[in-house]
């Protein structure tokens, strides 16, 4: 080991691990997404797909994911490297998705501080139709008479909605108008980045302290917003909306392709961000029975969350004198518009919108640290020499930080919002980490060996996992991900913003660029890594296809035939 090298890190305590990760899990997905996904699909019969999901998808990569990291102690790259060479495209293409994600999620972070901001105001300035951002066709709907016909609505906007587009984002025609900086926001954007730095530049032992506020404090705030939530009138209401069983919709592939990629998106499964964190987990750490209890975690929180959601759009609703349909929203038509409005009709609606925000911007910022930490991590095992050397880390991540601020600089326009849409849908989208899920799946289950990674899980935690982990490996998990990989191909639809703005040929392509750059990583890697090997095809394929000698179980000799394994399996193939 070099003189000039640290060591790699650790966590302090398993405390640090367990809350880390359900800061990274539990994030916006499980308040914005879920809950209307949940309605629009069926209600409570939604819960039939998601729970297949969990079961054949979210549980089993969840496990394997954290467990490859805390067997191989490696980030996302270099794990794959040791566990299986040929696969080592998987890794790099989780990083770029996690470079896309970190570009955009600090964004929302930035809306979110703008509106905390606002909140503090004696007049919430989206409660009302008098400021200088508002046109004609503005309405305040919290005053509106119940007995108003609602379409008259429909050629008005909310006091709400005209806060959001022409006061926070202040929108052009289109991508192509790019037009100046939102200088606040750019202010509320350093602000995230300054937190961010802050807290990762010393690595864990820093950001390990700072998850003990930010991923408990959440839970306060959503219980706070619950238990208010369920005391409004209406809230029944839109509790019924919430989880009003609807059979039908499940002969509709669309619902199960929507469980599956909220599954995908709700566990962070398919970026390697797992991967990281297990990594710095001891050894010997029971990362079986973890996983368990922090998917559990998971899937309750996003099933109460809605409870506390739907109560308040079901209050909203009541006092417009609409249905709750007319209300529902998700992403950041939940967070900026919707809750807004709502709470404006509360009363003390300072005191619920500074709640409903802070919630936000701490269950974000854990998602953004494991972000951020996969990526520096990743860089640091690809370049532990020079990375792991005294200051070096410090001014790596200064130096990442830097650059995605002033790439984010063109999302903080006025054309922004189409631009963050465009990474949105195309490189952070479901296709890409559903693609990503088949041949992590695939390289495990049949390349590195599902019941050798039953005995790495074992060595560690001295449990077997159950049968059916393996059997998901191997069959279910690659075949689930391929099928909705191939029914989000074949649904594909051209994004839209708004629904009404169609973007030029030349986004479009830019948008399948940054899409295909992370797919099309994954075979092409192996594809060159064969191309560049010496000795024949199949001997190329054995030592791409053989674990390193370093790892537990290579060394003990448990792994030994792994080679001729291979070289059997190639013959027969």
């Amino acid at each position: 080991e070099n003189p000039g090298e640290g060591k790699r890190e650790q966590w302090s305590s398993k405390t640090e691990f367990l809350l880390t990760v359900c800061g990274n899990v539990v994030g916006l997905g499980n308040v914005w997404r879920f809950p209307y996904l949940c309605y629009k699909n069926g209600g409570g019969a939604f819960l039939v797909p998601y729970l297949l999901y969990v079961g054949l998808c979210g549980l089993p990569l969840f496990l394997l994911e954290t467990s490859i990291g805390q067997y191989t102690q490696q980030g996302i790259v270099t794990c794959w490297r040791s566990l299986c060479p040929l696969a080592e495209g998987v890794g790099r293409a989780e990083l770029l998705i996690l470079i896309y994600d970190s570009i955009i999620y600090l964004v929302i972070l930035a809306w979110t501080l703008f509106y905390l901001v606002f909140s503090f105001s004696s007049q919430l300035p989206w409660a009302s139709c008098g400021n200088t951002w508002n046109t004609d066709q503005c309405v305040d709907f919290s005053s509106l008479n119940h007995t108003a016909n609602y379409t008259s609505k429909i050629t008005t906007t909310s006091a709400a909605t005209e806060f959001w587009e022409r006061r926070v984002l202040a929108i052009s025609g289109g991508i192509e108008e790019v037009g100046s900086v939102r200088w606040e926001l750019m202010l509320c954007l350093l602000a995230c980045w300054a937190v961010c730095y802050f807290c990762i530049w010393k690595g864990i032992r820093y950001s390990g302290k700072v998850v003990y506020f930010t991923a408990t404090f959440p839970y306060l705030m959503l219980l706070v917003l619950l238990v208010r939530g369920l005391t409004l009138p209406g809230a029944w209401e839109g509790i019924q909306f919430y989880l009003y069983p609807d059979p039908v919709r499940l002969a509709d592939p669309q619902v199960w392709m929507e469980a599956g990629t909220q599954v995908f998106f709700s566990y962070c499964i398919g970026r390697g961000s797992q991967t990281v964190l297990g990594s710095f987990n001891k050894y010997n750490n029971n990362c079986y029975m973890d996983s368990f209890w922090l998917c559990l975690l998971n899937g309750c929180t996003s099933f109460v969350a809605g409870f506390a959601v739907f109560s308040v759009l079901g209050f909203m609703a009541q006092k417009q004198g609409v249905s709750v349909a007319m209300v529902a929203e998700s992403g950041p038509g939940l967070a900026f518009i919707a809750f807004p409005q709502a709470a404006a009709m509360m009363p003390l609606p300072q005191l619920w919108t500074v709640c409903f925000f802070i919630m936000l911007l701490l269950l974000g910022i854990d998602t953004q640290f494991v972000i951020m930490e996969g990526v520096i991590t990743s860089f640091t095992d690809l370049f532990p020499v020079t990375l792991r050397r005294p200051r070096y880390r410090e001014g790596f991540v200064l130096l990442f930080c830097l650059s995605c601020f002033l790439i984010q600089l063109t999302l903080i326009t006025e054309g922004g919002i189409f631009v963050f849409q465009l990474i949105d849908y195309y490189g952070c989208s479901g296709a890409c980490v559903l693609f990503v899920a088949v041949f992590e799946s695939l390289a495990v289950g049949w390349i590195f060996g599902a019941d050798h990674m039953e005995d790495a899980i074992k060595d560690m935690t001295a449990q077997r996992p159950c049968v059916l982990f393996r059997l998901c490996w191997r069959y279910f998990t690659p075949l689930v991900s391929l099928s909705s990989f191939i029914l989000h191909m074949v649904d594909y639809k051209p994004l839209k913003f708004n629904r009404w703005y169609m973007y030029p040929d030349w986004a479009y392509a830019l948008g399948w660029a940054m899409a295909l750059s992370s797919i099309l990583l994954v075979p092409l890697w192996g594809i060159g890594k064969i191309c560049v090997g010496t000795g024949s095809l199949r001997q190329r394929l054995a030592v791409l296809c053989h674990p390193d000698d370093d790892l537990p179980l290579t060394r003990q000799g448990k792994c030994q035939n792994s080679e001729m394994e291979t070289l059997q399996d190639i013959n027969r193939i």
